[in-house]
């Protein structure tokens, strides 16, 4: 009981002194902010990227390319493999009759952004009627759909935000072919980076002949391996069959890797920098009470309540900074509306999303930065002996 009564006068004392120390103090604040700020944005960019591939796509969805391709841009089906996995065992039938299917085709096409001199690739999707009932989230909120026939596209949100040349009625040169911006849709996911048009008009404007993938809507959820072994089995075909679901997802994983990896580098980097800043900060606050410290344990207070307490504030100094880093990253980043290279060498908008376990696993780190900072010098105001002490100060 006395030792805690000591500890919590001392902490007392230490705390209430901190606005006589505002310079240094000051130093491991912000340099733990920056340390938080830049680890949570970074993670949070690869968490929006993540999010946004993974909401896209649904379990009771098949996706079909040609075997042994890793995306939809570099597969190819013709149009007799097309139909022969629409009619796959174990796909649903729509209200016509037919297959609940959408035969679709990618090709990529050049965008600008405004102010820049060189374009970045956006995929253009082709899709059937079928589409959009396989896509239940996608909704035109401006505008509307195209009519198949004519070369109308309908522009996703994000790339309508990104980019110039792609607002309602206004033609769009693409390819050496100009088509018509009829409406613009919102889904919430990767479909959000995409322009759409009637596939049989995109077939014959791109000269294409055939598909790059097929979606199945499947009559059980629980299915997919039945689809999967059905098209297998057909020696006509040679498909990898997944759900759409499972292939969005791992198109982040190269993404997340390397974004994972630099931002453990930068904040190493920057949490050596921020935990020297925080020792010194310390020893010289340390240094500066050297005689109150003295006095205190000349007169019977213990060595450990005066560790505790140069612990303590260490630990309230780098909260502080935690805290500012976390809420700098939540109001420039959260949300933040940015493209970057997908899996497709295509470009994927998404939004930084600042969440509750990064900024957890910000706060984390600030508390270990502290607790290194705040450790040497306070075992150090234990071990100088008091006669030293008084005398030197």
């Amino acid at each position: 009981m006395a030792m805690l009564k000591q500890t919590l006068a001392i902490t007392a004392l230490s705390l209430r002194s901190i606005p006589e120390r505002w310079g240094p103090s000051i130093v491991i604040v912000v340099g733990l902010a920056g340390v938080v700020a830049v680890f949570t944005a970074l993670l949070a960019m690869a968490e929006g990227f993540q999010t946004t591939l993974q909401a896209t796509g649904r379990t009771d969805v098949a996706l079909v390319l040609r075997g042994g391709s890793s995306a939809e841009l570099n597969s190819g089906l013709g149009r007799e493999s097309a139909t022969l996995v629409k009619q796959a065992p174990g796909v649903r039938q729509g209200d016509d009759g037919q297959p609940l299917a959408s035969a679709e085709m990618i090709v990529v096409a050049e965008l600008m952004r405004p102010g820049e001199a060189t374009g970045s690739n956006i995929m253009v999707r082709g899709v059937e009627r079928s589409a959009f009932a396989l896509r239940p989230q996608v909704r035109i909120v401006e505008g509307r759909p195209f009519q198949p026939g004519l070369r109308e596209l309908i522009v996703g949100r994000g790339v309508a935000q990104q980019f110039t040349g792609v607002r309602v009625n206004e033609t769009l040169r693409m390819r050496g072919s100009d088509w018509t911006i009829v409406g613009v849709f919102e889904s919430g996911d990767a479909n959000e980076s995409e322009l759409w048009a009637d596939v049989e008009v995109a077939q014959t404007t791109f000269n294409r002949r055939g598909f790059s993938s097929v979606r199945l809507q499947l009559a059980d959820p629980a299915g997919l391996q039945a689809v999967k072994d059905a098209l297998d089995a057909d020696p006509r075909l040679n498909v990898d069959v997944e759900a759409e679901q499972e292939y969005y997802s791992g198109q982040t994983r190269d993404f997340r890797k390397s974004i994972g990896m630099l931002a453990g580098v930068v904040t190493l980097i920057m949490a050596l920098g921020a935990t020297f800043a925080a020792l010194n900060t310390m020893y010289a606050a340390v240094g500066t009470r050297a005689r109150e410290i003295a006095t205190l344990r000349a007169i019977g207070f213990g060595g450990t309540p005066v560790v505790i307490s140069v612990m303590i504030e260490s630990l309230v100094l780098a909260l502080a900074g935690g805290l500012v880093g976390a809420l700098l990253a939540y109001l420039l980043f959260n949300n933040m509306a940015v493209s970057t290279l997908g899996a497709n060498f295509t470009q994927v908008v998404f939004q930084f999303k600042v969440t509750p376990t990064l900024v957890q696993r910000g706060l984390a780190i600030a508390l270990v930065i502290g607790m290194i900072g705040g450790l040497l010098p306070a075992l150090r105001a234990t071990r100088q002996p008091v006669t030293t002490a008084l005398r030197a100060a």
